[in-house]
């Protein structure tokens, strides 16, 4: 029986199938062992050859393969079983997976390019008769032939290839600026309307070898633009696709049963075999386990989970098998929020193009001097007033200047993903080069907290289980790490206990109804009454309170994440102050500056306070950095001027984060700040040839020694000189944090 039999179920077949309007069926399928080049090709020749195949196509970098055929002739598990043979097992996707914006942008840009070139080499040989009568007779007739040939061949240039250039500068002029769209169309229409003018009434020069070769060295450039891009967007899609479709729901009679993921609902349990993908996040209730959540996390080394912690969808299951129960299942799981945050990251790299205001500048500086070059032309030699205009319109066109700042950050966001630190913001990374003040959140950022049940203090004789799923019963209402960790250490209770009218107060603590009970847990002065003193060897517990006072104390212990001093200890050499802002006690708070080396600190700091203290900074003249996790982190992080959040953390403080820490690293900050300071250098270092490159043409172009042609070449040379150069973004050696390795380097859980 064939290992995927289960698709063959309409149900779960109509979850990855879209039907074509000829009767075929496409799906888009996740394929792992896409390494090797030569393997590729072998599958791409298997996948064809098989019966009412019509369609195969393979995008490495996003491991997905996208297959069009008959299903009536190949069902889909005998589809499935040949990409097995192939040794390259595939795992369908959603369908909605099959509609790939970046695969159809790339595809018409590169129909763009293709049919430019083509055009582009049959206008040379062409336009080369011509070039021969100027040494040799050609009679009329054959270089009028010709001339018309080049015009016929440069009509679907014009009108097809050059179109993006003509919507875009309509699009620019009804905004009201001044875009790189607007001259590139005005030289491709001028010189056009001028050949086919001269065409007309023959005599007189053309121009069709110029425009085609123009409108296809730039759509060049922009296409290997376009696919940096595509291929930094890329990399999120590898965690966004690993979830998988189908899983083994054990029934109320013990037996399992197939059924989509998407349909788990919380409360189901799982049967995951070994070497299995979870289907979900839930929590493992059989034995321990290791688990591969290299995919997920950045954890390069196998992980060990035990009865009672959490598995993420995702994660591959190195030994077992597994019983899981659901707690969240599709759109909720980890790996799904991660996805909805690195499809904000791609659509917020929209916003790179920016720089208008200095290209609308640059734009109108290309204007003016090719008015003035021909009105000097024009009282001088009229007869070359258009030709010298033209070159200068096509020299000077600000193409290089306006991809300077695009293709470095895309670039730049491609390699930070790569380390682990999505950017949802481009303009973050200027700003951090900038960046002379860090805020840092303590708990759960700089700290990881623990408690150990021997730590459990019951202060009316109530045993310790009881006063642990009272207070797990509130904390499992919150993200803060104090909750996560008091919650993990009660989490093998049989019978966990529900709160009710749940109220988080930031910075505080929780406070509900458990069990018909008015409880509070948190701060002593926020568990406690304002009538109620707090004793001495209690205030810096979490403790456990109802309207008669203490019932149990929480005495949690934190660590120091693994790469905290060492991330410290960067920033300040690179020229950061940083400051630790703590809800906290003042002990704590002062024993772990003193243990990272941090001399500034401040203990018991609300949110608002957090936030004064930061628009303080900022209003001595710093560029601010704020470091958080938890959602009373939220309002410091939207304040400063660059944010960066832990994938631990709250939604709402990765709502407000310009940077997100994927695996759970500070040292991804001094990553982030190192790339940052190579984006200003590398943009600089364009513009400055773009600009070198302007100052030594434009005379040239305007005093006549320039063709059109040959100013084209030059226009997109620089252009392509400022895509490759933007490459070099990160092309340093991964750095090696070889030394927080451990298992207290990286988070336990990955939450989102």
């Amino acid at each position: 029986m064939s290992t995927y039999a289960a698709w063959a179920h309409p149900q779960l077949a109509a979850q990855v199938l879209r039907p074509r309007r000829d009767g075929c069926s496409e799906i888009a399928l996740r394929v792992e062992s896409l390494n090797d080049a030569r393997q590729v090709l072998w599958l791409e020749q298997r996948i064809r050859a098989l019966p009412g195949v019509r369609r195969v196509a393979i995008d490495r970098p996003a491991q997905r393969v996208r297959v069009v055929w008959d299903a009536q002739r190949t069902s889909l598990p005998g589809l499935l079983d040949n990409f097995a043979a192939a040794n390259c097992p595939a795992q369908p996707l959603q369908h909605d997976s099959i509609d790939d914006a970046r695969s159809h942008e790339q595809h018409e840009a590169l129909k763009h390019l293709l049919v430019a070139g083509m055009c582009s080499m049959q206008v040379m040989t062409y336009a080369f008769v011509i070039y021969i009568g100027v040494v040799d007779f050609v009679d009329f007739s054959t270089r009028n032939l010709f001339r018309w040939l080049g015009l016929l061949t440069t009509l679907p240039v014009v009108f097809y290839s050059a179109q993006p250039f003509f919507s875009g500068a309509v699009r620019e002029l009804g905004e009201r600026r001044l875009g790189i769209n607007l001259p590139v169309a005005l030289a491709v229409g001028l010189v056009f309307l001028a050949s086919t003018f001269n065409t007309l009434r023959g005599s007189g020069e053309i121009y069709f070898d110029s425009v085609t070769m123009f409108v296809f060295l730039l759509l060049g450039g922009r296409y290997v633009e376009l696919r940096s891009r595509h291929r930094s967007g890329a990399l999120g899609d590898a965690a966004i696709d690993a979830t998988p479709l189908l899983a083994q729901r054990r029934r109320a009679d013990g037996e399992l049963e197939t059924v989509a993921a998407i349909a788990l609902l919380p409360g189901d349990r799982v049967h995951v075999a070994e070497g299995g993908t979870v289907p979900a996040d839930g929590v493992l209730e059989s034995a321990g386990v290791r688990v591969d959540e290299a995919l997920l996390s950045g954890e390069s080394h196998p992980l060990r989970r035990e009865r009672g912690e959490r598995l993420v969808a995702g994660s591959v299951l190195l030994s077992g098998p597994a019983e899981l129960r659901v707690e969240h299942s599709g759109a909720t799981t980890t790996v799904a929020r991660l996805g909805a945050l690195a499809t904000r990251a791609r659509q917020a790299r929209s916003l790179v193009a920016a720089s208008d205001r200095e290209i609308g500048r640059f734009v109108a500086r290309v204007l003016v001097l090719t008015v003035l070059t021909a009105l000097g032309w024009l009282l001088v030699d009229p007869g070359r007033a258009f030709e010298a205009a033209v070159a200068v319109l096509v020299v000077a066109c600000p193409c290089a200047f306006a991809l300077t700042r695009p293709a470095t950050l895309t670039r730049a966001l491609g390699v930070l993903a790569g380390r682990g630190v999505l950017v949802t913001d481009g303009a973050a990374l200027t700003a951090l080069a900038r960046v002379d003040y860090a805020l840092f959140d303590k708990t759960g950022t700089l700290t990881v907290p623990q408690l150990d049940r021997r730590a459990v203090e019951p202060l009316r004789g109530d045993a310790v289980e009881q006063v642990l799923q009272l207070a797990a019963a509130l904390a499992h209402e919150s993200s803060h790490p104090l909750a996560r960790a008091l919650a993990d250490a009660a989490r093998q209770q049989a019978l966990p206990l529900r709160a009710q009218s749940v109220q988080v107060h930031a910075g505080a603590g929780i406070s509900g109804e458990v069990d018909g009970r008015e409880l509070r847990l948190g701060r002593a002065d926020f568990a406690l009454a304002p009538s109620q003193p707090v004793p001495s060897e209690l205030a810096g517990a979490l403790l456990l309170a109802d309207a008669q006072g203490a019932i149990a104390a929480f005495h949690l212990d934190e660590q120091p994440r693994a790469d905290a001093r060492r991330t410290l200890g960067a920033l300040r050499a690179d020229g950061i102050a940083a400051t630790i802002a703590s809800g906290d006690n003042g002990n704590r708070v002062a024993a772990l500056a003193a243990r990272l080396g941090i001399d500034d600190w401040h203990a018991r700091q609300s949110p608002a306070d957090k936030l004064e203290r930061l628009q303080a900074a900022r209003a001595h003249g710093h560029t601010t950095l704020a470091v958080g996790d938890g959602s009373n982190d939220a309002p410091v992080l939207a304040g400063a001027d660059v944010s960066a959040a832990l994938a631990s953390g709250t939604e709402l403080a990765q709502a407000h984060a310009d940077l997100l820490l994927l695996d759970g690293r500070l040292d991804g900050l001094v990553d982030a700040r190192t790339i940052a300071r190579q984006v200003q250098r590398v943009m600089a270092q364009s513009r400055r040839w773009a600009l070198l490159y302007n100052l030594c043409a434009v005379p040239f172009a305007a005093f006549g020694f320039v063709p059109p042609w040959l100013a084209g070449i030059g226009m997109s040379l620089s252009s392509l000189m400022v895509v490759l150069n933007a490459l070099r973004v990160g092309g340093d050696a991964a750095p090696d944090h070889s030394d927080a390795s451990g298992p207290a380097a990286r988070p336990r859980e990955l939450r989102a």
